[in-house]
């Protein structure tokens, strides 16, 4: 055979310098692994390789999983030492270290473990978790070094949160600064080991939420789900851990705790039919989150019309200040306790137990026994099972002052917490313990039957008062058309019934000067009660285009929903014109801010970015979480209101339909909305869904960027409306001329062109092109990636190729901010 003279030496060196797109099993001293390259699990469940997150340029070495589309990064070795380009070269060293090294051979990052091994290789196993170990050992009990030991943003099954007690590692959670950048941002979750183990969650080192203590079934900050198919939680405390994890009930499902950079907590799971990731649960779920709210000896209940109270044998510290909602001096004592036997214990029913920072525990006893214990301690303040696994088991008990308490719908824990015995209601008395159980019964008998009595007598007067009234007033019916006020049925909705004397009372007659607005409804006024409590009136007008339908259906439709970024509904009065009773927003509607130059100044990048998220988070809810499918169909920026904190919260539900079931959308011809935020196949043909509310959303979320109203909004040259402006700015790269003026000395410049992006594909003008609030949650939290927005609806643009006059004829125009109404023909 003639050997031919190739020349070996060139193709060596290009061998050495090409880099491939092939798949390695392995990291070894021999075999690295380049830019170009990856490393894939077994069964290629997840894969290792770098990456540019967003639309940065630099380059990171991170983890994900290998099938999901948009690549979903749940690990960064370098996230704090970024590549600047892709020379990049990951590789163990013969000390069975992993290093990261640049193009001039630095090392930039390293994993640096003490542990010294023989033979070491780097693998990535299918739990996602890239370890190095002796090749002579494949067991966990000999991994040299792991990822899991070094979480970044997300919690994966299997993976540790919390504490070595030997060795002092802390495995946490920490965000992203941004969704192209994953240097740890300002939100952190971890463990704290004093007192009884919990969960906190800090922002910028000041806590922020905290999930509670883990009771043998779940941390008591969060509702109990009754069915979860998806996983089994655990939590171990000993003498050398204390941690949380969790494991999956069915392999072959994708599930992860992630942090998004604002500092939403996240339990998600992949849905292969829908593609993208949903949202089994959710931090921060309503006001009453926020850590310690209410302050010392109190409870926060966000169903509550005065959100925090003081415990029973508790008053405000401060007064004034509690009753301008201002609760964070928190409750003291009524009586004084005088530390003697005769102190007993008030019994809280499903609440998340207090900060057990300063608490004591012990395993093995009883209730019993864990109450004897506290009331033999002046300092004890309250107890509870440790467990409540099998009856309860275990003792908690909190010394100094209880804080962050919350009243729960479903779960929680019962506590006990220590008052003077002239506090306790005669049945909960200790001292009534030898009492003859058949007199005791007997005056128990006695008591409700007299109750009962006096009862019935105050409602006979009370319905013979109201007869006399409604007839002499001449309301037996409103009109042929609307039911009577009795078919309100006010005792389903929990809400007050406020008398006309009073609500005349606390806004000095409906005086002008107390008016705060006017819409479709009717005029809105401040008032304020005898106690001091503020509130919103909304009264119905003469001459409204909305009657006693919308009141009838707000009235019964907002009562039954709770969440933070909702309005809240005090109560109601119907005597004469029917009357709404709201929590007061101090800072009144969105509008107030964005439209005007002087205040668009108090709203910053930051505040906006948060009501963006916060209209959002409160749309989530209306279609997928709470218990009926609403769809507002009038969502504007004047029914956005805003709290001392700027907290927004979507009100007037008086146009807004509920569904049941899978049922996301009807037709009507009774089109009611506000031109400018209504989307096309609604205005033009009664078509509305959840894609209506989508598209008004992508509406304010444009008029927030931009400071300037859609419908009002005109470019001359080119006839657009802003929706059709922003787009056309988007499609030549100048996106950023869109942005307020107020806002351009300061702003984070991939969350202000994330929105307009999310803002654009809300807008669109296809209903079934615009994303669900799931995904735009999603989107905007940097966990799924963004399409290229399409054409948005009523596009007219006259110097566009193939552009569709008939678009023209649909443009809808209004002078006002009333909202239209058209009745159909009876």
């Amino acid at each position: 055979m003639v050997m031919k003279n190739f020349p070996v030496l060139p193709i060596c060196i290009a061998l050495l310098f090409f880099r491939t797109s092939t798949s390695l099993d392995s990291i070894t001293p021999s075999q690295p692994l380049r830019d170009g390259q990856t490393l894939v699990s077994s069964v290629g469940a997840f894969e290792l390789g770098f990456f540019s997150p967003g639309k940065t340029k630099n380059r990171y070495v991170g983890i994900w999983y290998k099938h999901i589309s948009p690549l979903t990064v749940v690990w960064v070795a370098n996230r704090e030492a970024p590549l600047s380009d892709g020379s990049g070269i990951l590789a163990v060293n013969d000390q069975g270290i992993l290093v990261l090294v640049d193009s001039t051979n630095r090392t930039v990052w390293s994993s640096n473990n003490s542990i010294i091994a023989e033979k070491p290789i780097a693998r990535l196993l299918d739990t996602g978790n890239l370890i190095i170990s002796d090749k002579r050992y494949s067991d966990k009990d000999h991994f040299i070094w792991q990822s899991f030991d070094y979480p970044c943003d997300t919690l994966l099954p299997g993976m540790k949160l919390g504490l070595n007690l030997v060795t002092g590692l802390n495995r946490f959670l920490s965000s992203w600064k941004s969704p192209d950048d994953p240097s740890q941002g300002e939100h952190i979750l971890k463990l704290y080991p004093q007192g009884y183990p919990q969960s906190f969650q800090l922002r910028r080192n000041v806590i922020h939420f905290r999930a509670g203590s883990w009771n043998g079934l779940y941390f008591t900050g969060y509702p109990v789900q009754k069915q979860n198919p998806v996983y089994m939680a655990k939590f171990v405390f000993n003498d050398k851990e204390a941690y949380y994890e969790y494991e999956l009930v069915n392999s072959s499902v994708y599930s992860r705790i992630t942090m998004s950079p604002s500092g939403m907590g996240m339990r998600l799971v992949w849905s292969n039919q829908r593609g993208m990731w949903e949202i089994i649960s959710a931090n921060m779920a309503d006001q009453c989150d926020n850590y310690g709210l209410c302050g010392a000896y109190s409870i926060c209940d966000f169903s509550s019309s005065s959100v925090c109270e003081c415990l029973k044998g508790f008053m405000p510290k401060n007064v004034e200040q509690w009753n301008i909602s201002n609760w964070s001096g928190g409750c003291v004592q009524s009586a004084q306790m005088d530390c003697s036997s005769i102190d007993g214990f008030r019994k809280y029913r499903g609440v998340k137990l207090p900060d057990t920072s300063s608490s004591q525990f012990n395993k093995t006893m009883n209730l019993e026994e864990c109450q004897q214990s506290c009331q033999r301690n002046c300092s004890c303040t309250a107890f509870a099972n440790l467990d409540i696994r099998d009856g309860g088991s275990g003792c908690l008990l909190w010394f100094n002052d209880l804080i962050d308490m919350k009243q729960l719908p479903q779960g929680g824990q019962d506590i006990f917490i220590r008052v003077p015995a002239s506090e306790l209601d005669f049945f909960e008395n200790k001292r009534y313990g030898n009492f003859n159980k058949r007199k005791l019964l007997g005056i128990a008998v006695g008591s409700v039957a007299v109750n009962m009595g006096m009862m019935l007598i105050i409602l006979g007067l009370i319905k013979c008062v109201w007869k006399r009234k409604v007839k002499k007033s001449g309301m037996t019916k409103i009109c042929h058309k609307n039911p009577c006020y009795s078919k309100l049925r006010m005792e389903d909705t929990d809400l007050q019934i406020f008398d006309l004397s009073i609500i005349a009372k606390a806004t000095d007659n409906f005086s002008s000067a107390n008016k705060l607005g006017e819409g479709g409804f009717g005029p809105v006024y401040k008032g304020a009660l005898g106690d001091g409590q503020e509130l919103a009136v909304k009264r119905l007008s003469e001459n409204s285009v909305q009657g006693f339908e919308e009141f009838k259906n707000e009235v019964l439709l907002i009562a039954k929903l709770q969440h933070r970024n909702l309005v809240k509904l005090l109560g109601c009065c119907i005597e004469r014109e029917e009357k709404l009773i709201y929590e007061y927003m101090p800072n009144r509607s969105l509008d107030h801010f964005i439209f005007d130059e002087s205040r668009s100044k108090v709203l910053d990048w930051t505040e906006r970015f948060h009501i963006i998220n916060g209209i959002a988070r409160g749309l989530l809810y209306l279609h997928e979480d709470s218990r009926l499918r609403v769809i507002h169909r009038d969502l504007k920026t004047s029914n956005i209101l805003l709290d001392t904190n700027l907290n927004p919260k979507i009100s007037d539900f008086g146009l807004a339909r509920t569904f049941w079931g899978d049922q996301i959308g009807a037709k009507t011809s009774r089109i009611a909305g506000t031109y400018g935020y209504m989307p096309p196949e609604y205005a033009m043909h009664g078509h509305f869904s959840i894609k209506s509310d989508v598209f008004s959303f992508g509406v304010i979320v444009l008029e927030m960027i931009s400071g300037k109203k859609n419908r009002e909004f005109s470019d001359l040259e080119d006839f657009l409306n802003l929706l059709g402006y922003a787009w056309r700015l988007w499609r030549e790269g100048m996106a950023l001329e869109l942005m307020d003026q107020a806002l351009r000395e300061r702003f984070n410049l991939s969350e202000v062109m994330q929105c307009i992006q999310v803002g654009l594909l809300c807008v669109q003008q296809r209903p079934e092109d615009r994303p669900d609030m799931s995904s735009v949650v999603l989107m905007l939290n940097g966990e799924k990636s963004l399409a290229d927005p399409g054409v948005p609806a009523f596009y007219i643009e006259s110097k566009m190729p193939g552009a569709d006059s008939s678009l023209e004829k649909c443009k809808p125009s209004s002078p006002n901010e009333m909202s239209l109404t058209i009745f159909e023909a009876r």
